[in-house]
């Protein structure tokens, strides 16, 4: 093998090819980067390809978190290495692959920015319910914001709901989630509502044959797609004096059954989590009521 800048030339050429086959410009140019820098570790270490092992990796990784790459690069590292002992091992240049037995840093979660329940208050308030003649629009911007903000379902999930999936009798909605997994959940009334208004005076007027079933239409009588929900909710939200994103409706409405005293796994089953710890990073926003509770009861507070 040649020595010197261009010493793994053809096998990061290789590489490249290799990755480009399934993965995006923007994946192919972070991992090869990631892959020269693995190399250099081993030449710098003395260790070569045929150095390439568990700790080679380890010590690789460790270098790169002293040198304060964060948790999500890291983890993107990671998934790099595998990669790349996976296709080093399957070309022949290393006996053994060491990618499987490395584990990954969990990334950082971002807290949720959500709205405070005087806000969602005053923009849900019964005044601001839309007034007679008000547009199609209009009542589907307000059904909408009622419906994200009373289940905390996904905006696409939200897209899919058919007329059919409302039961006003039971106060819940049969909502397909992520794999097509149904769930039921509640729906208060104040958001049944928001619904009945739209169903009445604001579909029949968008309606047309290619909405079918949908609850929701679009302006042009097709199921509503997720991008105009979205500015349904800017709109209205922005309108009441306040804003968010669908997300940041699913967020809220989380964080405020929290508050109110729902149990993590009521939470879970609510918005459609498969584990329980993506429901928990809600946790951090309801320390204040956990704090009222402490300082009320513990005889130490």
């Amino acid at each position: 093998m040649s020595t010197g800048p261009d010493k793994h030339r053809e096998l990061i050429e290789d590489l490249r090819g290799h990755l480009a086959v399934d993965r995006s410009p923007h994946t192919v140019r972070a991992y090869l980067g990631d892959a020269r820098a693995l190399l250099d570790y081993l030449d710098e270490t003395g260790r070569g390809l045929g150095g390439l092992d568990l700790a080679a990796l380890r010590g690789w990784l460790a270098r790169m978190r002293d040198r304060g790459a964060g948790r999500s690069t890291m983890a993107r590292r990671v998934a790099a290495a595998r990669v790349f002992t996976a296709f080093l091992h399957s070309t022949g240049r290393i006996a053994q692959d060491p990618g499987p037995q490395l584990s990954a840093p969990r990334p950082n979660r971002p807290l949720p920015a959500v709205l405070s329940e005087r806000e969602t208050a005053a923009a849900l308030a019964p005044e601001q319910a839309a007034p007679a003649g008000t547009s199609a629009v209009g009542l589907r911007g307000r059904a909408v914001v009622e419906v994200l903000y009373a289940t905390g379902i996904r905006v696409a999930e939200l897209c899919g709901l058919d007329v059919d999936d409302v039961d006003r009798e039971r106060r819940t909605l049969r909502v397909r989630g992520k794999g097509g997994k149904e769930r039921v959940v509640p729906v208060g009334a104040p958001a049944l509502e928001a619904v009945g208004a739209w169903l009445l005076e604001g579909r029949p007027r968008l309606a047309a044959p290619a909405g079918g079933p949908a609850l929701f239409l679009g302006a042009r009588g097709g199921r509503l797609g997720t991008r105009s929900a979205r500015r349904d909710v800017h709109a209205y939200l922005r309108a009441h004096g306040t804003d968010s994103a669908p997300h940041g409706l699913r967020h809220s409405a989380a964080t405020h059954l929290l508050n109110g005293g729902a149990d993590l796994r009521s939470v879970q089953e609510i918005l459609g989590h498969a584990s329980l710890s993506s429901t928990q990073i809600y946790t951090h926003v309801s320390i204040e009521r956990l704090t009222r509770t402490y300082n009320r009861a513990h005889p130490r507070a």
